[in-house]
């Protein structure tokens, strides 16, 4: 009784509701159609896992877009944006840039080299157990943490929005467990199911097409709703007006940072970078420094989070190794780096609507308030809070379907590769070698239906209690990424990477990221994250040096040896440069203040790494004999790309020095 009366006062109309189940019926029969079995004909596993490679540019640009933005992005990152402001925005915007990178230079050689999975690449460049370790690592990290976040967030949305009661609380095993809220996640899992399972990749690219366009949509929509309505309430005046005055109040606060893409250290108003709690009370905020470290978020390890989640995530790259061509899956890494820039406009926008709303001053505000039902607790409350309050009949029940199409996307695209990567890289290995492709399509239903089940018995001892899911989704998947990258681009780019190089950096990544976390808890994660990188290179290094399994080198032409040189030196100096700063900035309050310390480590660390690899591949007389041949043509990129390429950089540069 109490879930229908608040289906029946929550501001909803029955349009809305028609709206959302059309989208939930249409979503499920299109992706059951089209992943059909052509007559007399049975699914391969490269049908059920890449689609056959048919994506085309767009559909690749648009099924990446959707299987990242989910409510991670829409709750997560909007409640994020709440609580201290659109340099989370960051997190989106250079991603954008890491996307360039990947369509460039790595996804080209995945391509080339017919790589199915990420860990089948570590197997063939490594050793098996290389390969079995980062299995085992995505399973964990794709059922523990992607799975469980984006189902809770998604519920939680889903519950807030429709004003379902949050008291019909159920005890088991010592837990208290919301019976709607779990109900709702049942919910999401068996729609996300019904067509991924079944149809594979394929159903889950096609949908994503439609998908996409109501997340990017809806979510503009809801925006331009809110700001809409606070300011004809407030000031009288037009959306893009109302945006304008919100800015303006927000930089008149002193110590706000929140229309700042770049947020500065304030030791003033917080002497304790990350909060200060007694007895329970929290007598000091977090900083949102601690979150966002200045322009670590462009120089420093968030790119190792990027080039991790973008570059070597099994259910993101699988998008582009599933493009019909090498030009098709490039095109389609542009253009969500186009569609990428938009995503702060959608989520971040409307967490700081919501800042304002709650902490603003004024009668007309005051008044505003009185109106509005419910509010935010925590600061994953946001979204859903505008959505239900400010967005108009009908457009509430898009909104509302844009918020499902992401969660819905992201948890297909999940158990799609989830099963991909037990089935091809553990079964087929080490389980049953002769496996027909019958059985490998069988053995990957069953996968993700065993994901699915083990995700609902976790979700809530992971997840509940928690403020902010958007930074525990970012700290967590920071303990891999280090040495993610470590062991993906020095194999990819390095003669003598060796495999117990490999199979340290993999064990000294999680070693590395709990000993930086324990000791230095009051250092932001993601300079956390550029220690760890440090670490693993240095260890990486010294391990790969001392093989006594390297054989002797190929010849390298003159022209060849001299170009790596000279870029060699160049990125030698870069590192310099960047110590020097670094260096500086403990004499200069300016630059410390920004954060510049912890980027600057990081970025000489990493332009030294690729400074020393390019010496080395040069002048070294030996390699490891798992080296990975490259033919540099295919790093060849068509005008079309580059065009696209100089926009995105154009479009990102200009955001930052308007918003920095």
């Amino acid at each position: 009784m109490k879930v229908i009366e608040a289906l029946q006062n929550n501001g909803f109309e029955a349009v809305d509701y028609i709206v959302f189940a059309a989208y939930i019926v249409i979503l499920v029969g299109m992706g059951i159609f089209l992943s059909r079995n052509k007559k007399g004909e049975e699914k391969s596993s490269t049908d059920y896992f890449l689609a056959g490679n048919t994506l085309t540019w767009w559909a690749v640009g648009a099924s990446l877009i959707a299987a990242n933005i989910s409510a991670e992005q829409f709750i997560g990152m909007s409640g994020s944006a709440f609580a201290s402001g659109i340099a989370q925005a960051a997190y989106e915007l250079m991603a954008a840039a890491t996307l360039i990178v990947v369509g460039k230079f790595l996804l080209p050689l995945m391509i080339e080299k017919k790589i199915f999975t990420i860990p089948q690449f570590l197997r063939e460049r490594y050793n098996w157990g290389v390969g079995l370790a980062f299995s085992m690592l995505w399973l964990f990290l794709y059922v523990f943490v992607n799975l469980t976040s984006v189902a809770w967030l998604g519920a939680l949305a889903i519950q807030q929005i429709l004003g379902l009661p949050t008291d019909m609380i159920i005890n088991f095993g010592g837990m208290e467990i919301d019976q709607v809220r779990m109900v709702i996640i049942v919910v999401l899992f068996v729609i996300a199911g019904l067509y991924s399972i079944y149809g594979g990749l394929a159903s889950v690219a096609w949908t994503d097409v439609m998908q996409v366009t109501f997340l990017v949509g809806g979510g503009l929509i809801t925006a331009y709703a809110a700001l809409s309505v606070i300011g004809a309430e407030v000031w009288g005046c037009g959306a893009l007006e109302a945006l304008g005055n919100i800015y303006s109040w927000c930089i008149d606060q002193a110590g706000d940072k929140h229309f700042n893409l770049v947020v500065t250290r304030n030791e003033e108003l917080y002497p304790v970078i990350n909060g200060v709690v007694e007895n329970g009370a929290t007598i000091q905020k977090e900083d949102p420094f601690f979150t966002n470290p200045g322009i670590v978020l462009i120089f420093g390890a968030l790119w190792l989070t990027n080039l991790g989640y973008w570059g070597f995530n099994q259910y993101i790259i699988q998008k582009g190794l599933a493009a019909k061509s090498l030009s098709e899956a490039k095109k389609g890494m542009i253009f969500a780096a186009f569609l990428k820039i938009l995503i702060p406009f959608i989520v971040c926008i409307p967490g700081v609507c919501a800042f304002y709303i709650m902490q603003g001053d004024g009668a007309a505000l005051e008044a505003l308030r009185h109106t509005l039902a419910g509010g935010i607790e925590r600061s994953d409350d946001a979204y859903p809070f505008l959505i239900r309050n400010f967005t108009p009949t009908f457009v509430k029940g898009l909104s509302f379907a844009a918020l499902a199409a992401a969660v819905i996307s992201s948890l297909a695209s999940m158990f799609n590769s989830t099963s991909t990567l037990f089935t091809m890289d553990i079964y087929k290995q080490f389980i049953n070698k002769n496996a027909s492709e019958t059985r490998l399509v069988n053995v990957g239903r069953l996968t993700s239906v065993s994901a699915l089940v083990i995700a609902l018995i976790a979700v809530y001892p992971l997840m509940g209690g928690i403020d902010q899911a958007f930074q525990f989704i970012q700290e967590y998947s920071a303990f891999v990424y280090p040495g993610v990258v470590v062991i993906f681009g020095l194999g990819l780019l390095w003669k003598r990477a060796s495999g117990a190089a490999a199979v340290a950096a993999a064990f000294g990544t999680f070693l590395f990221s709990i000993l930086f976390k324990f000791t230095m808890p009051e250092v932001p994660f993601l300079i956390r994250s550029g220690y760890v990188f440090i670490a693993l290179v240095v260890m990486f290094v010294g391990i790969s040096l001392y093989s006594n399994k390297a054989v002797k080198a190929d010849v390298l032409d003159e022209k060849t040896i001299k170009t790596q040189l000279f870029w060699s030196r160049i990125f030698y100096c870069t590192a310099a440069v960047s110590i020097a700063i670094f260096v500086l900035s403990f004499f200069n309050s300016t630059l410390a203040i920004h954060g510049v310390q912890g980027a600057m480590i990081f970025f000489a660390a990493m332009t030294a790494t690729i400074g020393f690899y390019l010496r080395s591949n040069a002048l070294d007389k030996v390699q490891d004999p798992k080296l990975v041949a490259i033919d540099l043509e295919i790093f060849r990129t068509d005008k079309a790309f580059n065009i696209g390429a100089a926009g995105v950089i154009i479009i990102l540069t200009l955001l930052y020095i308007i918003l920095w």
